[in-house]
C-alpha cells in the first residue's frame, strides 16, 4: 500500500534533493558540537544577531518560567493570554513605528493567516517570483486570484496592476505582498518604488520582515530602511532569527489587528507559546529599542565577508544583508562543497531545490554579529579553496 513512500525517497535521492536532521550541540551563538564531538563554526543559522545566548534573554526567559510555568495551557482567545503578551506587543508595536501588534506561533503560521484571513475568491494578490514558501501557501489558501510578479521587476509589477481590473466592485481588494530581505538571496524588496504602485492602484501592502527584523532599519526593518514605515500597511516578522526566540509577529493599525485576532484561523485555533518564550523575544527587543549596536556590527562583519570572499575570487551578490548566496549550479555538487566544508569544522547550508530554482542550487552563508573578523577571514579562505576545487 506504501510503495509509493520508498518510491519517491528513491527519486528524491536520485535527484540529489534528499534531507535529513542533523544533531548539533550548540555550545554558544555561533559555534556547535556536532554527534563525533567536533567543535564546528556556524554560517548557516538565522541568529543574525548572536542573541541566543546573552545573558539578559535567558535570565528573562528563567524569570518567566519560574513565575508562570512551562506552557500557556490554551489558545489566547480562552486562557493563554498570559501578561507578557501584553507588553511584548506593545514594545513591537512601538518599535516599529505601528498602533497595534500580534504574535503568532511561526512565521508560516503569520503568512498563512494573515493573507488567508484577509484575501478571498475574487480578489487579486500579486506576488513576487521568489516570496517565501509560507507566502505562497498563504495566497493559495486565501482563494484569490494569484498573480506573479517577475523577482522586484517594479515595471512588470505595474503593467500587471494596469492590466488585471477587478471584478466585483468595491468590494474586492487587491493585495501586493513581497518579502524585504529574500532569504535565499539575501536582496532587498524594492519599496520605494513598490509603495507608489500600491497607492495609485489602491493596493494593501505587505511585507514579510523575517530576514529584516534585526537587519535593516536599524533593526526595525525594511520600510524604516527606505524612510516608509507609514506607508505599508502590514509589517510581518518572525521572532525566531535575529530576535533569538520563537514565533512571530504582524504590525498595522488597530483595526487591522482586531481583524485578525477574530479572523486568523492560524492564531485563533493554536495554543499560546510558553511564557519563557515570549520573555526572551520582548528582552531581544528592549536591546534593539535601546541601541542599534548589534545591528551596526553585523552590518559591519556582512561586508567584510563579502570582501574577504572577493579576495578569493568568490562572486557574491551586493547587498548589505547577512545572507550571502555562492551560486553552484548542481544539486550534488552544492551538497559536496558544502560536505568539504563541514570537513573543515565550517557548516553552510546547502540550498536547493524547490527552495531554489532548478540549477541555481548554492551555499548560504549566513554571517551573525558573533562572528569574529578572524573566524570569518578564515572561513573566506577555506570557501575559496573550495569553490576553486569544485570547479
Amino acid at each position: 500500500m506504501f510503495s509509493f513512500l520508498q518510491n519517491s525517497l528513491d527519486e528524491i535521492k536520485s535527484l540529489g534533493l534528499y534531507r535529513e536532521n542533523k544533531t548539533w550541540d550548540p555550545l554558544d551563538a555561533t559555534h556547535v558540537r556536532d554527534p563525533e564531538g567536533k567543535t564546528c563554526l556556524v554560517l548557516a543559522s538565522n541568529n543574525y544577531l548572536g542573541l541566543t545566548h546573552h545573558p539578559e534573554l535567558i535570565n528573562a526567559a528563567v524569570q518567566a518560567l519560574q513565575r508562570w510555568g512551562t506552557g500557556s495551557g490554551s489558545a489566547r482567545l480562552i486562557t493563554g493570554s498570559h501578561p507578557l503578551y501584553e507588553t511584548l506587543e506593545r514594545n513591537l508595536a512601538a518599535y516599529k513605528s505601528a498602533e497595534e501588534a500580534l504574535t503568532f506561533n511561526t512565521g508560516y503560521m503569520a503568512n498563512v493567516g494573515i493573507i488567508g484571513s484577509l484575501m478571498t475568491k475574487g480578489d487579486l494578490i500579486f506576488s513576487d517570483a521568489l516570496n517565501h514558501a509560507s507566502i505562497i501557501d498563504g495566497c493559495r489558501l486565501s482563494g484569490a486570484k494569484i498573480i506573479v510578479y517577475p523577482h522586484c521587476d517594479t515595471d512588470a509589477l505595474k503593467k500587471l496592476l494596469q492590466d488585471t481590473p477587478l471584478e466585483g466592485g468595491s468590494s474586492r481588494k487587491r493585495l501586493i505582498v513581497t518579502d524585504g530581505v529574500f532569504s535565499m538571496d539575501g536582496d532587498i524588496a524594492p519599496l520605494d518604488r513598490i509603495v507608489p504602485l500600491a497607492q495609485k492602484y489602491g493596493a494593501i501592502l505587505m511585507v514579510d520582515d523575517a530576514h529584516a527584523t534585526g537587519v535593516l532599519g536599524r533593526g526595525r526593518g525594511t520600510a524604516h530602511h527606505f524612510g516608509l514605515a507609514d506607508k505599508v500597511d502590514i509589517q510581518m516578522g518572525t521572532l525566531s532569527k535575529a530576535l533569538a526566540s520563537e514565533g512571530a509577529y504582524v504590525t498595522g493599525s488597530s483595526k487591522l489587528i482586531g481583524y485578525l485576532t477574530n479572523k486568523a484561523r492560524s492564531f485563533i485555533f493554536s495554543t499560546a507559546l510558553s511564557p519563557a518564550t515570549i520573555a526572551a523575544a520582548n528582552a531581544a527587543v528592549s536591546l534593539l529599542s535601546k541601541s542599534d549596536e548589534l545591528v551596526q556590527q553585523l552590518g559591519a562583519n556582512a561586508a567584510f565577508m563579502r570582501e574577504k570572499l572577493a579576495e578569493q575570487g568568490v562572486k557574491t551578490p551586493d547587498s548589505p544583508t547577512p545572507i550571502i548566496p555562492i551560486i553552484i549550479g548542481g544539486n550534488r555538487e552544492a551538497v559536496e562543497a558544502a560536505a568539504s566544508l563541514r570537513e573543515e569544522g565550517i557548516i553552510v547550508g546547502a540550498i536547493r531545490p524547490p527552495t531554489v530554482p532548478a540549477g541555481q542550487s548554492r551555499l548560504r552563508i549566513t554571517v551573525s554579529a558573533a562572528h569574529s573578523r578572524e573566524e570569518l577571514a578564515w572561513t573566506a579562505e577555506r570557501i575559496g579553496l573550495v569553490i576553486r576545487n569544485e570547479k
